[in-house]
């Protein structure tokens, strides 16, 4: 009986598990839609992820923590545009993150841009709404950076 119930608890934590990964775009245009169709704003995180020591410093402070996931599922369509340079990637995804990061005047990494956006006749025009990069303090910290953003209060 207690094997049956450890298996049982194992298999819902796995769940849970699984059930907490989020799904990071890195096609614009399919986010784009995503997030029309779920009216949340995206969340586009500019960074350099196999050399950039401040973007990996708030992956594993931030993005990856069970706080920030359980926050971006409610709030966000999450979008990461990566400047590898030793991480091969198409020269349509190395295209479309040049073009991104010229046409949100991205200057440095990591750099977080959270935006919404239609396409009409074939053109994106995007609606920024702020942007933030590193926050120290943890997630709490970056969260009520992004809560601010994307959740303004009305004065």
């Amino acid at each position: 009986m207690k094997k049956i119930l450890l298996i049982a608890l194992f298999l819902i934590g796995a769940a849970n598990l699984q059930a907490q990964e989020l799904k990071w775009y890195t096609d614009v245009r399919e986010a784009i839609t995503i997030s029309n169709k779920e009216q949340k704003p995206m969340l586009m995180f500019f960074t350099g992820s196999d050399w950039c020591g401040w973007c990996i410093r708030l992956q594993n402070e931030v993005l990856k923590t069970a706080e920030f996931k359980k926050w971006a599922a409610d709030n966000v369509v999450l979008v990461e545009l990566d400047y590898p340079r030793s991480v091969a990637q198409t020269p349509e995804l190395k295209s479309q993150n040049n073009e991104l990061q010229q046409a949100f005047g991205i200057q440095g990494f990591p750099t977080v841009f959270f935006t919404s956006a239609e396409t009409k006749d074939g053109r994106v025009n995007f609606k920024g709404l702020g942007k933030t990069g590193y926050v120290a303090g943890g997630p709490s910290a970056w969260l009520t950076v992004a809560e601010g953003i994307v959740h303004p209060k009305k004065s």
